[in-house]
């Protein structure tokens, strides 16, 4: 997520009553998670293991809860709660905003595009030419639907992220979801889809890709052009799937996966580790087809030896 105008570190160490390590004459452009960060975002770590991983990160402006060498280029911000200051920074730049009619006024809907009845547009939204929204599907905060997009009913588009905070004690908090969901043209979503926005980064679907009906797409997912996902496939946050991919029915994605273009994921198969693209894969765990068949057909032979 950018930010509207770049905030000074002083600025923010004076709110939060932070220590600063580093160049104290930087400014954050923007606040992402670790897995989505550029140069010039906030990101946050509060667990001593991974600040290796944070402070090597592309982030300018790192919240620590402990004071540490920072590389040059950077600045540490030492505070007590670094999530807390993270989420707080998310809501400040997300407020929430509950709907008190159908089609908030902040929408910007291009006269050629048909809205069916019972759809519900949130704040902040854009839906480009010749687009059509059928029955009965949501359209939540921070949405980008390009031109000539499809989206059938009963579909939930940029619904809040599925992550949460946990804490010492078990307990979980969720956090607030920043980020938005951006559909590129030419883009069919089948009925009865579900696609969260991201945390603070995109949910992203790339121009002429189609999904079928009742699929799932985790906070964050990256979907390339051309991309034919059949009904029932759920794919992780955060996963990135490249152009030109086939998923079959009831193909499930773990998160934070890569999907090299060109790839085909049979009916059924369970993918745990990142794929190669151009080839074909099926199984539980996925595995390149050929290899799985002879597998299978080794345990048939094993078995009827018995």
């Amino acid at each position: 997520m950018q930010f509207p105008a770049p905030i000074p570190v002083r600025q923010l160490a004076e709110r939060f009553k932070a220590q600063i390590i580093g160049d104290a004459e930087l400014e954050a452009t923007g606040i992402n998670e670790i897995h989505k960060v550029t140069p010039g975002d906030i990101a946050f770590s509060d667990v001593k293991k991974y600040f290796d991983k944070t402070l090597n990160s592309a982030a300018t402006v790192l919240l620590l809860n402990e004071a540490t060498d920072c590389p040059p280029g950077k600045a540490i911000l030492v505070v007590p709660n670094p999530f807390e200051v993270y989420n707080t920074l998310i809501k400040e730049h997300r407020p929430f905003q509950p709907m008190v009619t159908p089609v908030h006024q902040s929408a910007i809907i291009h006269p050629t595009a048909i809205i069916e009845p019972g759809v519900v547009i949130a704040h902040h939204v854009q839906i480009g030419a010749h687009s059509y929204i059928q029955a009965n599907t949501y359209i939540g905060e921070h949405t980008y639907i390009g031109e000539h997009v499809n989206i059938g009913p009963n579909c939930i588009i940029s619904s809040d992220a599925f992550y949460f905070k946990k804490h010492a004690d078990k307990s979980y908090e969720k956090w607030r979801s920043g980020g938005r969901v951006i559909i590129h043209d030419r883009v069919d979503i089948g009925a009865g889809c579900t696609i969260s926005k991201g945390v603070s980064g995109d949910t992203i679907i790339g121009e002429g890709s189609k999904l079928d009906c009742q699929i799932h797409l985790g906070h964050g997912v990256v979907v390339g052009k051309n991309c034919l996902f059949a009904a029932q496939v759920g794919i992780g946050g955060k996963t990135i799937v490249e152009d030109n991919v086939v998923l079959y029915g009831q193909v499930g994605i773990a998160q934070a996966l890569h999907i090299g273009a060109g790839a085909v994921v049979l009916a059924k198969s369970g993918v745990s580790k990142s794929l190669e693209g151009g080839k074909t894969y099926f199984g539980i765990p996925a595995e390149e087809v050929r290899e799985k068949y002879r597998e299978l057909a080794t345990l048939r032979m094993l078995s009827a030896r018995k």
